[in-house]
């Protein structure tokens, strides 16, 4: 379950925001009580005190590994192709699993992620990924996790090869301290536009920019950047008349929070989907909250498509903005993609200057740091 911080109300495990407040939600913490010791709780290979049943030997667990398929989910320990050595597992979705690998002959760490069969079976998005795949290289960038080698094994299973990042999540990080200062907040969107700006250039959109889907690393002088990850991994470039398919028990996509309303309306998406999404990551960075409520997350996303985004200001009436600010994100918020900024470098400077814009000399810094000023 997860819990909404501000309200305490529990919600299922895949909600991820409130719809009262807007609160990205917490997850609540599950303790088991400890298994009753007990005579059915005894191991199989030893029988009770005092029985005259002979212990049964156990099988060794080299044959129980021999026997188990080799599946997405059980590849720690093993060498795909007989170069990466599977370290651990990172992370998993309802589509991938992502190991920390390290390349036998190197030692150089990497980032695999094994896609799912069902996935991999899919022609429409296995020859996107191909594509993207090819672009890879091009699109390394110091503020891009982009693809590197897309491989296959003999099996079948289809894997990508990525740079292995170190850091925190965006989402962790807000999360944790409630919401990013603006001096930050800049500073990362600067770092996230430059990334998506050259996938733009490639006619890659990135389609699911959220906080899960970003990294602050620290370089070696302690100062902190940020890192737009999962690039062209096959999503699906439209929701499918998502609006549609709402009903009571959920949503057909999971819980797209961040999706522009071009991409609820099932339309064909370009880079200005994810100006709309990086705005809305925006504003969850200042405020700790999404700019759209309901009492549902249907409600949500319906009012995406119909309202206005509540302003900075209202929605965190404690914490103290630049009214340009305000500004840039009503543009960078607009329901159509005509009326947004058209570029995400465009973006990233607007709101840059938006922040200095009541002259505050703490943050008239960052004009200079960024654009060489």
């Amino acid at each position: 379950m997860n819990r909404c911080p501000a309200c305490g109300t529990t919600y299922p495990a895949e909600a991820k925001f409130c719809p009262r407040d807007g609160s990205r939600l917490v997850a609540r913490s599950i303790i088991s009580p400890p298994a009753p010791r007990n005579a059915d709780s005894q191991s199989a290979a030893a029988p009770p005190v005092g029985s005259n049943t002979p212990a049964r030997a156990t099988e060794p667990p080299a044959r129980t590994m021999r026997n188990t398929p080799l599946t997405p989910a059980n590849l720690v320990g093993k060498v795909l192709e007989g170069r990466y050595r599977m370290i651990r597992k990172v992370g998993e979705g309802g589509m991938s699993f992502v190991y920390l690998a390290h390349d036998i002959a190197t030692e150089d760490r990497y980032a695999i992620k094994v896609l799912s069969p069902a996935l991999s079976e899919d022609a429409n998005a296995m020859a996107r990924l191909r594509r993207e795949a090819a672009l890879g290289m091009r699109l390394a960038h110091p503020n891009v996790c982009h693809i590197m080698r897309l491989g296959e094994t003999e099996d079948g299973m289809v894997y990508v090869v990525m740079p292995f990042v170190e850091g925190e999540l965006l989402a962790d990080r807000t999360n944790r301290i409630g919401q990013i200062p603006l001096s930050d907040t800049v500073t990362f969107v600067r770092d996230m536009a430059e990334g998506l700006h050259v996938a733009h250039q490639l006619k890659i959109v990135h389609r699911d920019l959220k906080p899960e889907n970003v990294m602050i690393c620290q370089r070696e002088d302690a100062t902190e950047y940020a890192v737009v990850m999962d690039f062209g991994l096959a999503k699906e470039r439209r929701a499918e008349g998502e609006l549609q398919k709402l009903t009571a028990t959920g949503i057909i996509l999971g819980t797209p929070e961040f999706m522009s309303p071009e991409q609820l309306r099932g339309r064909t998406l370009d880079a200005r989907t994810d100006i709309y999404s990086l705005a809305l990551l925006v504003y969850e960075m200042l405020t700790g909250k999404l700019p759209f409520l309901g009492r549902t997350q249907q409600e949500m996303m319906i009012a995406r498509l119909r309202s206005d985004p509540i302003p900075l200001r209202r929605m965190r009436s404690d914490l103290s903005f630049p009214e340009a600010v305000e500004r840039v994100l009503s543009k960078a918020l607009q329901r159509s993609p005509e009326a947004r900024y058209q570029t995400t470098l465009e973006f990233a400077e607007a709101f840059a200057s938006a922040a200095v814009d009541d002259g505050r000399p703490s943050d008239s810094r960052i004009l200079g740091k960024l654009f060489g000023r």
